[in-house]
């Protein structure tokens, strides 16, 4: 393969091609960015504050032309493409309003005459990032290690390419040295190159976990620093007592955003007997709202599917759980249309050994599963390798809490809520879901050396 093709999944017609770089090429790119790097980790921090708040002004004033990219590419409906722009711009926000009080040295007394920690950038990060959130995605790692004084190499997601190049362009437009944002524009047998090279620090992977498994083995050989978030199951808990409109409305809304192509999403509603008839009832109120239709129109809810092999692994996986046992009382079927489309599904009686514990169904498909009391529904929801995030519905906050708190196993848990990342939370999850955290202070940690400096 010499280049890559992006598809719109609306129309399926041709966007772009882009011709693969050689490795050659990469090589004398990272040499570039070493040199920028190094140049850009001396620069005041107050240099680097006011670079990345250009960045936020940029994303704002072209909101519209970042927004209508990436709907093209892989389909997300435009409101939502425009909020995911907005999200990028106040993760800027947030980062260069704390960066002084993180960045300050942290005095520690011990028995020396001065003792401190400090964080000091490591040098280029490597980031293999996905398609279903083509900004959000890419700015979470490259905004907290870029103002750390690291540098970024982004190898995205084939059918996004153009928002992996227009990030690029939206550094330099900001000011930012030539070389110390790149994304490369390769084939992935590329990549072990990559996290190999001796002027690479760390890598950090969103994807599924056998990419995750492939990215940790190979670091592991040369022993760098890897932030790995991976694929989750997540299970949403509707207990005896909870508000069942809010927890519809909020299942569902986690479940179809995105045509389902979330991570976080609500992959598992495990709902206790006593109120599960009531539930899906709502839910199917709710589901049938979710339209498909062109995503670029600011009317429509639920868009096509990023592309066409995906689609049809999704359509496999439902006809795999319903010859399980379960009950599609939605949807079910790919659409018989021009583009990638899949409408909102809701499938019921999801037996405890279906493989909707054990596979994760990226799209828009709403699994119902039914537990006898509060404990069974516990042991569901923890009944699965992955560990990314959960929630759970109950009136009774102080006992929503506790589960949350001390029963569910996962890296994110939410009482009465649907779970969304949030810049001043730490993010990231356990289990096969992955380890390592963005976000927050604890995400500016992932590739710093966290230095302790003593003086006697």
């Amino acid at each position: 393969m010499s280049a890559i093709t992006t598809i719109n999944p609306a129309n399926e017609q041709v966007l772009k091609t882009y011709p693969l770089l050689t490795q050659q090429e990469v090589a004398s790119l990272i040499d570039n960015m070493d040199k920028s790097q190094k140049i850009w980790a001396d620069e005041s921090l107050d240099v680097r504050i006011k670079a990345m708040q250009r960045v936020a002004l940029l994303l704002r004033q072209n909101l519209a032309t970042y927004a209508n990219l990436m709907t093209t590419e892989m389909g997300k409906p435009i409101t939502q493409a425009l909020a995911e722009i907005e999200k990028c711009a106040k993760l800027c926000d947030y980062y260069t309003f704390v960066a002084k009080e993180f960045f300050q040295p942290e005095l520690i007394q011990t028995g020396y005459k001065k003792s401190y920690r400090t964080l000091e950038p490591i040098g280029i990060v490597f980031a293999i990032m996905p398609w279903n959130y083509p900004f959000w995605q890419v700015m979470r790692f490259a905004v907290p290690n870029i103002l750390l004084g690291n540098a970024g190499l982004l190898k995205h997601s084939p059918n996004t390419t153009g928002s992996g190049l227009a990030i690029q362009e939206l550094f330099l437009q900001a000011g930012f040295p030539q070389d110390l944002f790149q994304s490369v524009v390769i084939d992935v047998a590329l990549a072990p190159f990559i996290i190999n090279h001796p002027k690479v620090s760390g890598v950090t992977l969103t994807g599924s976990y056998q990419a995750g498994q492939a990215v940790a083995s190979e670091a592991g050989k040369v022993v760098k620093k890897v932030v790995l978030e991976l694929g989750g199951s997540d299970p949403y808990l509707i207990l005896h007592d909870a508000d069942l409109s809010l927890a519809a409305e909020q299942c569902v809304m986690s479940r179809l955003n995105n045509c389902g192509q979330v991570c976080i999403a609500a992959k598992r509603m495990i709902v206790v007997k006593a109120v599960k008839d009531k539930f899906i009832e709502l839910v199917m109120q709710k589901a049938k709202q979710y339209k498909i239709g062109d995503p670029l129109d600011p009317k429509t809810n639920l868009g096509p599917m990023a592309r066409s092999d995906l689609r049809d692994k999704l359509a496999l996986q439902v006809e795999k759980v319903i010859q399980e046992g379960a009950t599609c009382l939605l949807g079910g079927k790919p659409e018989k249309t021009q583009g990638y489309y899949f409408p909102a599904t809701v499938l019921t009686d999801i037996k405890p050994d279906s493989s909707v514990f054990t596979e994760e169904l990226f799209g828009p498909v709403i699994c119902i599963i039914e537990a006898k009391d509060e404990a069974e529904a516990i042991f569901l929801a923890n009944n699965t390798d992955y560990g990314l995030a959960a929630g759970v519905f109950t009136q009774d906050r102080e006992r929503g809490e506790q589960i949350a708190v001390k029963k569910l196993k996962a890296g994110t848990t939410a009482v009465n809520s649907l779970v969304s990342s949030d810049p001043r939370l730490p993010f990231g999850g356990t289990k096969k879901s992955g380890y390592g955290r963005e976000l927050s202070r604890e995400g500016l940690h992932e590739f710093a050396n966290i230095k302790t400096i003593i003086v006697q």
